[in-house]
């Protein structure tokens, strides 16, 4: 039973991921995520329903569109199959309780931040906005620990990048803050602190490795959103056994 129900949520993943990557791509643009209907980038043709089957589309079509042979951006199947393995990895972790809703929705989030930040350094205000007020009603009904967590996790996220904003005058977008502190409403505290650290030593490293391999130039700004995406997601599941081994290794 189980493994059926895994399933279906790995289905229902793949779908959302490809309706995330519209929200993605679309938002950002100021476009509707409804009209046109899903096209090709470049020949503007519109996809029918085989060319719309999340992974098997772009393997099928040996990652080409159809009517122009362009290349589709590996993008598309990467963030169908990483939103399908969270929402069932949320699942077998969390079972089925409450907080799996949580889960989804921070997820869901976090998807839709990761595609607009990659193609245009973009997290849009009106993604954050949608979120924010539904992740307050969620940490309500299903608070943390104590309950106040999700108010100081608010003002931690958002208060850490604007600090270092107002320090590097601009070096941290306002499109971070805004999601840091939106993400604090959920972690609470202490997993904020764990994203935050998390997030700069990726980032870090993956911008000292670009620098030498000449993929980063230097003063040239790239995107922080999913570096803050592995943070988040990786505080989120595994706190608790991050802070035990941290522990275990200072005694």
């Amino acid at each position: 039973m189980n493994l059926l129900l895994y399933t279906l949520t790995f289905l229902f993943g793949l779908i959302l991921g490809s309706f995330f990557n519209v929200v993605g791509l679309r938002v950002p643009n100021k476009e509707s995520i409804v009209r046109p209907g899903s096209h090709c980038a470049v020949c503007d043709r519109l996809l029918t329903a085989f060319e719309l089957i999340p992974v098997l589309s772009y393997l099928f079509q040996k990652g080409k569109c159809r009517g122009c042979g362009t290349r589709i951006s590996l993008l598309y199947p990467a963030v169908e199959l990483l939103t399908a393995v969270l929402f069932t990895v949320a699942t077998i972790f969390i079972g089925w309780s409450k907080e799996l809703f949580v889960a989804w929705a921070f997820i869901s989030l976090l998807m839709i931040v990761f595609v607009s930040d990659i193609k245009y350094m973009i997290i849009p205000d009106k993604v954050l906005f949608f979120f924010l007020p539904l992740f307050i009603v969620l940490r309500l009904i299903i608070p943390l620990d104590p309950w106040w967590d999700m108010i100081v996790g608010g003002a931690v996220g958002f208060g850490l990048l604007f600090f270092i904003a107002v320090l590097s005058k601009g070096g941290m977008g306002g499109g971070d803050i805004k999601l840091m502190g939106t993400l604090g409403i959920v972690l609470g505290w202490k997993a904020t602190l764990l994203t935050f650290f998390l997030s700069t030593v990726l980032g870090s490293l993956i911008g000292v490795v670009g620098l030498f391999l000449g993929k980063v130039k230097r003063g040239v700004p790239f995107p922080f959103g999913p570096f803050i995406v592995f943070g988040t997601i990786t505080a989120y599941f595994f706190y608790e056994t991050i802070l035990s081994w941290y522990i275990d290794l200072m005694t």
